[in-house]
């Protein structure tokens, strides 16, 4: 009898630090619910790893006086070692600075290009490097202070690539109305409409 197919994954942890209580929770999760299906017959692959890119990870390294490079690599034998600690058995650990990672990526990222699923534009706006994400002004302190760290959030001006998510926009909605797809809970789905 076939058991199913499951693909588990937890946070790829930025490498900015130590693991903590935090990432042991989302780790421990996974494994628990990798070890679950194991044991009930099913094909299971558990992915963790670092994420080894981002301003918070380069700001890190410098207050450490370390290169990037080795501070990852470091902090990546950290996290290792403390899901050794836990008896974590994941299948994979992923580093981003891995060669076949880099590869794949770009691979993958000139498949979207040469299918004209993205497309580079400008994006400006303000950055919390602490939340490594973009902020609006409704959701920050005057003077653009994040209400979370309490740190100035930097004006951010770049060259990006977006996913021209339109492009799908009537398959995503059918498969939405015909429960294909299924977003979970329900009140989330007005946020895809």
């Amino acid at each position: 009898m076939d058991r199913g197919r499951f693909f588990i994954t937890t946070p790829i942890f930025y490498a900015n630090s130590a693991p903590h209580i935090g990432h042991a929770n989302a780790i421990i999760a996974a494994d628990i619910l990798a070890r679950y299906w194991k044991n009930r017959g099913a094909e299971v692959f558990f992915l963790t790893g670092t994420d080894e890119h981002g301003a918070k990870v380069a700001q890190a390294a410098a207050e450490k006086n370390m290169q990037p490079k080795a501070f990852v690599e470091k902090v990546s034998l950290q996290y290792k070692a403390a899901w050794s600690f836990l008896n974590i058995e994941y299948d994979n650990f992923i580093r981003t600075t891995e060669s076949y990672h880099e590869k794949f990526v770009q691979e993958f990222l000139q498949k979207l290009y040469d299918n004209g699923d993205i497309y580079k534009d400008k994006y400006s706006g303000l950055y919390c490097v602490a939340c490594e994400e973009y902020k609006i002004k409704k959701e920050l302190l005057p003077g653009d202070i994040c209400p979370i760290h309490k740190t100035k959030c930097q004006k951010v001006f770049e060259e990006i690539y977006f996913f021209k998510l339109s492009k799908y926009q009537n398959q995503i909605m059918e498969a939405i109305q015909s429960k294909k797809l299924v977003i979970e809970p329900e009140k989330r789905k007005n946020e895809v409409y």
